[in-house]
């Protein structure tokens, strides 16, 4: 993992996930593999767009910040499935 950088320094996009990655597992909790994973998952969905298009936007303020709300909003485990597989809307009579 990278080591810290001034909160204006602009990283590369890859420097970035790496450090956000590095934040999730070292102010969160998450082991490296699942921090790892959730970055993964928040790039897939789409939240790292924006950074990939701008790298200036890539520093370790902003890492610091979408480590926060990529926790927050991927580090939910998924919901429950009920016995028997999900429902679909109300039985028909």
């Amino acid at each position: 993992m990278l080591p810290l950088q001034a909160p204006h320094h602009a990283m590369t996009y890859e420097e970035h996930l790496d450090e956000v990655a590095t934040l999730l597992f070292e102010r969160f909790g998450l082991t490296e593999h699942a921090a790892i994973q959730l970055v993964m998952k928040a790039q897939a969905a789409g939240y790292f767009s924006g950074h990939d298009d701008d790298p200036s936007i890539c520093t370790q303020l902003r890492a610091e910040q979408d480590a926060k709300r990529v926790f927050k909003e991927y580090g939910k485990p998924p919901a429950p499935v009920a016995p028997g597989g999900p429902t679909r809307g109300r039985p028909r009579k």
